[in-house]
């Protein structure tokens, strides 16, 4: 029998992580993030006199660009044009979501 033991992070909008815990917990180097803040994909919370800090949200975009970085072999930018586009997928179905709750349904026909 295989026990897998997984590490659970409680995500907390309103709280902040720095750098090295944010390169940390989501696998990626702070050389790679710091490329990732530059293409604009990763948008650090505010910037202290410890260098920036970070959302909960950039911890699973972070996580993401992690999974994707190991599964494709991208870089940086190819890390970027990929959570840019998966962010603009996720906008474009929300707003098909909205549409679809705003048109009359029509009866179905027996």
């Amino acid at each position: 029998m295989n026990i897998e033991i997984s590490e659970a992070v409680w995500l907390d909008r309103a709280g902040v992580i720095s750098m090295s815990e944010l390169a940390q917990l989501s696998g990626l180097s702070e050389a790679i993030l710091l490329q990732l803040i530059e293409y604009e994909v990763l948008p650090p919370a505010a910037s202290a006199a410890g260098g920036p800090t970070f959302t909960g949200d950039c911890l699973v975009t972070a996580r993401m660009a992690c999974r994707l970085q190991s599964d494709f072999e991208l870089d940086a930018a190819g890390l970027a044009l990929v959570l840019s586009l998966l962010d603009r997928i996720r906008g474009l179905e929300a707003e098909v979501r909205g549409l679809q709750a705003q048109a009359p349904r029509r009866p179905h026909k027996a």
